[in-house]
């Protein structure tokens, strides 16, 4: 079953800028080719590479893939939560705090390109378990209205954006 695009009433303005950057027509078999993609790209870097950062106080290579498997971890969370009728407000989170709590630095980028992966493969066996009905719902996270779709494109444009941020500033 396609999962709908979500419409602009569904989400922040703020994430629009991850939604806009799924262009695919099937958001499953996108999150599944970025896995893999993903995957692909990490398997072909050093641990050098891994421990670059593009400028003083910028995560390194290693610390951007373990942001996106602790996001993608908190964004499917809250599908979860919303998908299954809980109206109860789910906080916010800054990455900032979690990237350094992490520790991604002292693991080798494997590891970390390994939980990423798992982290992917969660987040779609979800998703195949939600109706339209499910995905369609709405609640609250970070103090705004979100539906449960929202969050399935914000994980796909997420990755999106910090992909694109490797490719342009690490991978130069």
């Amino acid at each position: 079953m396609p999962i709908a695009r979500p419409a602009a009433d569904e989400y922040a303005p703020y994430y629009g800028t991850y939604i806009d950057r799924v262009t695919d027509a099937d958001l499953l078999t996108s999150l599944t080719t970025q896995k893999q993609s993903t995957a692909k790209l990490l398997s072909g870097l050093d641990e050098s590479q891994a421990a670059y950062r593009y400028a003083p106080g910028k995560w390194t290579l290693r610390e951007v893939i373990g942001h996106l498997a602790d996001s993608e971890r908190i964004f499917a969370y809250r599908m979860l939560r919303i998908a299954r009728g809980d109206a109860t407000p789910l906080p916010g989170f800054d990455e900032n705090d979690y990237v350094p709590a992490a520790q991604f630095e002292l693991r080798p980028l494997a590891s970390v390109a390994a939980e990423f992966a798992a982290v992917r493969d969660a987040s779609v066996a979800l998703l195949r378990s939600l109706d339209a009905e499910a995905l369609a719902r709405r609640g609250t996270a970070s103090g705004k209205p979100i539906s449960a779709r929202a969050l399935a494109y914000i994980i796909a444009g997420h990755e999106k954006h910090h992909l694109g941020v490797i490719r342009e500033r690490y991978l130069k």
